[in-house]
């Protein structure tokens, strides 16, 4: 073990932005219902064909299991910010990849409050 301090260095940010978004698909009536039995896998493809024809890489999106809310979703977040939203149609999807993925503007009426 060393007694000097550790060099301050900083960590290289790969994604301005990434998206985080349940991909857990249960069965319909399932207890705990799913993000992927509520209707998101075509959110999910719409979000990454937007993000796959951006190509500038400033954007991450990564498919997520359980994210512990199901009965909420379909649910994605969104970091540095951690914002939760729940879209339900592809009108949803264009406005938080422009307003905010793009823009760095919160769609506020899509936003999801949270709690343990």
């Amino acid at each position: 073990m060393s007694d000097t301090p550790e060099e301050e260095f900083e960590l290289p940010q790969l994604y301005k932005r990434h998206v985080f978004a349940c991909f857990t698909q249960r069965p319909p009536n399932h207890p705990r219902g799913s993000c992927g039995s509520l209707g998101a896998q075509p959110l999910w493809d719409r979000l990454g064909k937007r993000v796959e024809a951006d190509g500038g890489g400033e954007i991450g999106f990564t498919s997520a299991g359980c994210m512990g809310f199901c009965s909420a979703g379909p649910l994605m977040v969104v970091y540095p910010e951690g914002v939760w939203y729940r879209p339900t149609t592809a009108e949803d999807i264009d406005e938080i990849y422009d307003s905010h993925l793009k823009g760095g503007k919160r769609v506020d009426r899509l936003v999801m409050i949270l709690s343990r």
